[in-house]
């Protein structure tokens, strides 16, 4: 009997074990589900690519080519509610951009950020290519002054810049603000003088749709190459870099029709953009617009002029263009665009015509 009852204790016991292993057990691979599905619920991938074809007749050449302009990924990080992370590759080309964003107030009045990052000279610049309504996105004068690439003296550096910026919305979103302290030598470059550029924004929005501003870049460049209408900066000297610019957009209330599910606003975008590099100064501006015509269809127009010195004739270029774009799914697209160029002589020795075509996909 009592070999019995020392058998029935002994199996309870190991039962109990097993049990409370089992539990743990379960508990462990629970709070590992709970933490993996927090962790990916954190964390969001975005990216795209853009690819075409186009046509040109610049100085008498024909011209045509497919080419694949974009191919960005990025993933953004919410490590807090106020705490997040953003990394930015482009497989065409180089890393585009790494940043933390901390929102300090409990509303959106004051955040910073810090890193690598489009910078909020021009209303224009900071938009990405997936909304704007060019094939060649952005308007010469947002390519040169901000620094998307057709500045020799700054180099290619895609509207972006390594710096710290505090910035916020006030006044219920009636009032945004942003102020920088950049590095001024673009991207994944260390710096090559110890000057910092300041750059600041201040846009107004009084009703919904609607916003107008300006924005302004006081900083000291250091050359990383030479440019014809500039010819008294050489490489690895130190120039007066600024640049100034005034905004304004509408957008109408979304609408569609037909049978489309994604309804679009119609849209007007102006900008009239200045800068001075060294001694020589350049100006420009553009007028863009897009007009919801059926279901997924648009209609594109664009009219920009830019002069890169306006103290020497030949230096100037104005371009016309007229498109439409279909929204096949949500953010991709299909557009069909045709531009005239019309050049200064140091730029073209004659007017031309340019087509061009491109597929958006994005997600």
């Amino acid at each position: 009997m009592k070999a019995t009852t020392r058998k029935l204790v002994t199996l309870a016991l190991l039962l109990a074990v097993l049990s409370s292993t089992a539990a743990m057990g379960q508990n462990t691979q629970q709070k590992e589900t709970n933490w993996l599905k927090d962790f990916t619920s954190r964390i969001t991938f975005n990216g795209y690519a853009q690819g075409g074809w186009s046509y040109q007749d610049a100085g008498g050449a024909k011209t045509n080519s497919y080419n694949l302009k974009r191919t960005l990924l990025w993933a953004k990080a919410r490590i807090t509610d106020r705490w997040s992370f953003l990394f930015m590759h482009d497989f065409s080309s180089v890393v585009q951009e790494f940043y933390t964003d901390y929102r300090i107030s409990n509303d959106k009045s004051l955040s910073v950020r810090l890193g690598q990052f489009k910078h909020s000279y021009t209303m224009e610049n900071p938009m990405s290519p997936t909304q704007l309504e060019l094939i060649d996105i952005y308007s010469q004068a947002v390519l040169y002054l901000a620094g998307e690439g057709p500045d020799p003296l700054n180099g290619v550096n895609y509207g972006r810049d390594q710096g710290l910026m505090v910035y916020g919305d006030l006044f219920k979103d009636f009032l945004h603000y942003e102020l920088a302290l950049m590095s001024g030598q673009g991207i994944n470059r260390k710096d090559a003088n110890n000057q910092k550029d300041v750059l600041a924004k201040l846009e107004v929005r009084p009703f919904q749709g609607f916003r107008v501003g300006a924005s302004g870049y006081l900083g000291t460049g250091n050359a990383v190459g030479t440019a014809a209408w500039n010819p008294t900066i050489n490489v690895g000297d130190n120039y007066r870099r600024n640049r100034y610019a005034v905004s304004a957009e509408y957008k109408t209330l979304p609408y569609s029709k037909g049978v489309y599910k994604e309804a679009r606003p119609a849209s007007v975008r102006a900008e009239w953009l200045g800068g001075k590099d060294g001694d020589v100064g350049s100006r420009g501006g553009y007028v863009t617009t897009c007009i919801p015509l059926y279901d997924a269809l648009d209609l594109v127009a664009s009219g920009e002029t830019f002069d890169r010195n306006t103290k020497v004739d030949g230096w100037d270029q104005t371009n016309l263009t007229l498109g439409v774009q279909y929204w096949f799914y949500k953010k991709c697209r299909l557009q069909l665009q045709y531009t005239r160029c019309m050049c200064g002589e140091n730029i073209s020795d004659k007017d031309y015509n340019w087509l061009q075509a491109q597929v958006q996909v994005a997600f």
